[in-house]
């Protein structure tokens, strides 16, 4: 389980839809194989990993959105048995070996591979196309690493209604099957949910009305997870053979891939058994078998640096809710390092109460992204349940202004802000201006680069009085958690004959959460018009901002006629340049290139089941002439039959292994002309009885109905 991943899928069937939900990454093991005529994608790929290591492609899941000289990217390259690859954006690419070429593919395209797999298993199985998906990921994302995710999905040809946290689908899981939740009205039910899974740490508190959740915070450990354990067992069994054999294991690939697996074993089995256990691997290397053996308090010492990982999380966890421990209803817990005894003693002892296990450890994420699935489905008829999730790290915008240091920014979003959300922030400009949205905090960020983007809002000119033009511009973090600059306008003021002095605005603000989840800001009720810096308003939906001037306010019963003030929207074009995502030429060739190699895996699998056919044809026709067959066929004809069927099993393994589909459709009917016949005079044979029964039946039925109409006659 080396690397990220492991997928499952959740279908969920409407009356007029088809939803495939997918967990990055659990159980369809996350394993790309690629060889000179084809692409071998889960368990069939991890299978491969020992005769084909350079070429099987796993652990990629965090290279996301990342840069090859990205320092994680640069950690985990010497642990990788293929090789990692610079791509002239400065991403990070995989270099393998791929239909006798050496080829490069980007993480999306790769990731793409399993969810094409995916994609087919799910239209095999409801033999109808499948469009729609939902994806989990992290909640430590960040936006570039989102919108990888996001344009690997459109490489795959899928539409992804919604990338939910992982620790948002455990908690859906959770809350919708509960019938005793509190209501609207009560005091919510605090539930602590805790995932540790292959690569990472993941914790997060939710709240729980009849209903709806609300996510209070999140915290996690980007960095432990199951395969820190497997890695210090891997370290010390190569010092202890290094020390009794003399064998130096890590300057040979296959005999770590080998060791690591074995590990892997060892570690589940010592969750369940405290005594001396084994680990015994065969021609290892040399022709050299070795031995070892641990038992689990050895190796809570030889992970102890680990274990003491995981109380910060819980900690700050805790912290960002201020909630005490009294008032933590219940400690679910996911995933499947949490197995791991001594993980869950430390669990339970810093929240003072026993952790639950009512949740597949497994199936649990995958299981929320089906829910939710269900839920945005407009044809399938779930119970209702609202999700408001939060941003994980703050953020902040920047822009150039008149002030002394000449430049003006203001944190939009702070850490556990609700989303999805929008907000609209009042520029005052002449001329256009760029925004430059980043992460605020960057000892928090578990990514090395805090920029999100740069976006640049155009065609901003002065009133025809020369003062500065008000432009709104709405911000958003979506529901995929992907920040944007999603619409800029030009407010522009006419003056005209009228009794009020007052302008109506539609909604600016929309939080797809429940009203009593949405942030309100009493300042935006009433905004003055000569304002001249920024202002941000946060509104439910549904509802109409009216603006009034100082001079109506002070004289509001004023009569006559008065100037009447007509407002002009005009829609702002705006530029994005996003950190490290794909260009949109890029992405299409991707998505050809894609249809490409799907075609060409199906060309492959249609000569293989050709040449599968020829020889099960081969083993079959063989049994049966000593058996069935036997009485159907002279002695001379049956020897002259068995020589050409095995002439063709041994042409299958040495000059026709390797051929095209129609040799073996040609070789395949040149066999059937001469067993065909046999097989029709053996299907006669064993049909004629049944056929004259049946016709004596009919002659009864037709001489009772001759005898009846005789009968009639005479009468």
């Amino acid at each position: 389980m080396c690397g990220i991943l492991y997928f499952t899928h959740g279908l969920c069937s409407t009356r007029s839809a088809y939803f495939l939900c997918i967990y990055l990454f659990w159980f369809l093991r996350a394993w790309v194989s690629l060889a000179s005529k084809n692409r071998t994608i889960g368990n069939a790929a991890k299978g491969q990993i020992i005769t084909n290591f350079k070429n099987t492609v796993h652990g990629f899941k965090k290279f996301h959105g990342r840069a090859f000289d990205d320092p994680y990217v640069q950690g985990e390259k010497p642990k990788l048995p293929y090789s990692l690859h610079k791509l002239a954006s400065g991403n990070t690419g995989i270099k393998v070996r791929y239909l006798d070429e050496d080829k490069v593919f980007t993480i999306e395209q790769v990731t793409a591979m399993l969810l094409t797999k995916l994609k087919e298993t799910s239209e095999s199985a409801l033999k109808k196309p499948v469009v729609d998906c939902v994806i989990s990921v992290p909640s430590f994302f960040t936006d570039a690493e989102r919108r990888s995710v996001m344009d690997a999905t459109q490489i795959a040809g899928l539409n992804c209604l919604r990338l939910i946290n992982d620790t948002t689908a455990v908690a859906l899981a959770y809350g919708i099957y509960k019938q005793d939740l509190p209501t609207p009205e009560e005091k919510p039910r605090n539930v602590v949910f805790v995932d540790l899974g292959h690569s990472s740490f993941q914790v997060s508190i939710s709240a729980f009305n009849k209903g709806k959740l609300k996510v209070l915070a999140t915290a996690f450990d980007p960095y432990l997870g199951g395969r820190n354990f497997d890695e210090a067992l891997v370290d010390n069994f190569c010092e202890e053979f290094k020390a009794r054999y003399k064998l130096n294991v890590r300057e040979n690939p296959r005999a770590i891939l080998r060791l690591s697996q074995e590990c892997e074993k060892l570690k589940k089995l010592m969750s369940a058994n405290c005594s001396d256990l084994p680990i015994n691997i065969e021609c290892f290397m040399n022709d050299i078998d070795v031995t070892g053996k641990m038992n689990r308090v050895q190796f809570e010492e030889l992970c102890a640096p680990f274990l003491m990982r995981v109380e910060a999380p819980l900690k700050a966890v805790m912290e960002q809710s201020k909630l005490s421990r009294d008032e933590i209803y219940a400690v679910e817990v996911v995933g499947g390092a949490t197995r791991i005894p001594s993980i869950k003693e430390r669990i339970s002892k810093f929240f003072g109460k026993d952790v639950s296990t009512t949740l597949n450890a497994d199936e649990a994420v995958a299981r929320g992204c089906a829910l939710q699935c269900a839920i945005m489905s407009p044809a399938f008829k779930v119970r209702e349940f609202s999700i408001t999730d939060v941003v994980p790290f703050p953020i902040t915008l920047r822009w150039k202004s008149p002030t002394e240091d000449g430049v003006g920014e203001c944190e939009v979003y702070s850490k556990n802000h609700a989303a999805p959300f929008s907000k609209v922030i009042t520029f005052h400009k002449k001329e256009p201006f760029d925004l430059e949205a980043f992460y605020s905090l960057p000892q928090e960020l578990p990514y090395p680069d805090i920029r999100i983007g740069r976006f640049s809002v155009q065609n901003v000119v002065p009133q025809p009085d020369g003062e500065s033009s008000k432009v709104k511009v709405k911000v958003r973090v979506n529901v995929h958690g992907i920040f944007s600059v999603s619409s800029a306008s030009l407010i522009e003021k006419q003056k005209g004959e009228g009794e009020d002095v007052q302008m109506d605005m539609e909604p600016t603000v929309q939080n797809e959460g429940r009203p009593e989840d949405q942030v309100r800001d009493r300042r935006s009720e009433k905004i003055h018009l000569n304002f001249t810096f920024v202002k941000f308003v946060f509104q439910p939906l549904h509802t109409i901002l009216r603006f009034q001037s100082d001079k109506e306010k002070q004289d509001p019963a004023a009569g006559g006629s008065k100037p009447k003030v007509k407002v002009k929207s005009t829609d702002l074009p705006i530029l994005a340049n996003i950190i490290r995502q794909l260009d949109r030429g890029v992405l299409n060739d991707f998505v050809e290139y894609e249809s490409q190699m799907i075609v060409q895996d199906k060309l492959e699998k249609e000569r293989n089941d050709a040449k599968n056919a020829v020889e099960e044809y081969v083993y079959d026709l063989r049994d049966k002439l000593c058996g069935i067959y036997e009485k159907y066929t002279t002695e001379e004809d049956s020897n002259r039959l068995t020589m050409m069927l095995e002439d063709t099993e041994n042409w299958l393994y040495e000059e026709g292994e390797d051929q095209d589909k129609q040799v073996y459709v040609d070789k395949l009917e040149d066999l059937k002309s001469f067993g065909q016949p046999i097989q029709d005079k053996h299907r006669e044979q064993e049909d004629r009885p049944r056929a004259f029964e049946e016709m004596g039946k009919k002659i009864q039925l037709y001489m009772k109905a001759v005898e009846l109409y005789k009968q009639k006659v005479n009468i």
